[in-house]
């Protein structure tokens, strides 16, 4: 019996798997809120109360960067360590993993129609893959093809400094250096990244903030949703200029990382905003900002692009991961033949 889980700073995803015939099977899944307990071990035994299940093997997808082994959540006053939860669920094949490393273990098993093709003219190729997903934060993974199989590989990409395509995108960059000292990828092209530049268009003139918005932002939880909900629905103008700038910038991030991982395999774009924003990414913005590389452009027009819509991959590649501990060692999945569409 397999256990995995996805962590995040507000809930948490678990499950419980196991393989038959090669294939993993869900028995049971389910979500807790994060903020209401102290410890992840306390979490799993909320889980697996009143049962009898002998866990086998365990994986675990985290928000945060994991260092031997122990991940500090991102927003959660407690942390992921694959030895205590060892001692805690009585098994040596533990992993803790970045989440975004969770998400490329769970690629390679998601079907056609879990994702969403932006490119339906490009065939898809042998080589490395990679994925980008922007969130909270703006995630990236490698996965790295030998001839036979994918490697994911964990990456803090997001975190490389922001780079200026135009004149509007300087002053942006002025503007997120005065407030944030460094800037990076990721204050732009994340969640409240949507409100940063919304703010930015405002602040520097090139857009007004009208009433209606004003009391949609105050009376709303999420202002990066209100933002971007308004600009999906044309409903304001600086709403829809901040989205549509948050569109090239995501596509152009996906491009650089393209770039680094020469990934002719394909690349994912994963996380909670991209299948929200979905009719602004098919509306060609995104592949114009991935493909606009010079010389490099070619290269680009031959990778596939597609937007993963499972909420549920990091979890079931998790599962994945651990299912791949049987020998003691980590062994990837064979990457799944895909239909064209």
């Amino acid at each position: 019996m397999i256990l995995a889980s996805d962590v995040g700073g507000t809930k948490t995803l678990l499950g419980l798997y196991d393989k038959t015939d090669g294939k993993l099977r869900c028995v049971r899944e389910t979500s807790l809120p994060s903020q209401e307990f102290h410890s992840f071990e306390a979490i799993v035994g909320e889980f697996l109360a009143g049962g009898r299940t002998k866990i086998r093997r365990c994986a675990v997808g985290v928000a945060g960067p994991v260092v031997r082994g122990v991940s500090q959540v991102v927003n959660l006053r407690w942390s992921v360590d694959a030895r205590k939860l060892a001692r805690t669920l009585g098994v040596s094949q533990v992993r803790v993993l970045n989440d975004l490393e969770a998400t490329a273990w769970g690629i390679p098993g998601l079907s056609s129609r879990k994702t969403f093709n932006l490119t339906p003219g490009v065939r898809p190729r042998s080589g490395n893959a990679a994925l980008i997903a922007a969130g909270t934060g703006l995630g990236m993974a490698l996965l790295l093809w030998d001839g036979e199989r994918y490697h994911p590989q964990a990456s803090e990409g997001g975190h490389q400094a922001f780079g200026p395509r135009d004149d509007v995108e300087i002053d942006l960059l002025k503007f997120l250096k005065r407030r944030y000292g460094r800037a990076s990828v990721e204050r732009a092209v994340s969640g409240p990244g949507m409100s940063t530049i919304y703010q930015f268009l405002v602040e520097s003139g090139r857009g007004r903030k009208t009433s209606m918005m004003g009391r949609r932002l105050a009376e709303g939880d999420d202002p990066n949703a209100v933002i971007a909900q308004a600009g999906l629905e044309g409903e304001d103008a600086v709403a829809e200029q901040a989205l549509d700038r948050f569109v090239s910038l995501y596509g152009a991030a996906a491009g650089d990382l393209a770039l680094v991982a020469k990934a002719t395999g394909g690349i994912f774009v994963g996380g909670g905003i991209a299948p929200k924003i979905l009719p602004k990414l098919r509306t060609g913005a995104f592949l114009r900002a991935f493909r606009a590389k010079g010389r490099l452009a070619p290269l680009l027009e031959q990778i596939p692009v597609r937007v993963i819509l499972e909420p549920r991959t990091a979890l079931l590649g998790a599962a994945a991961c651990a299912a791949a501990l049987g020998n003691g060692h980590t062994r990837t999945p064979k990457r799944t033949k895909r239909k064209r569409g």
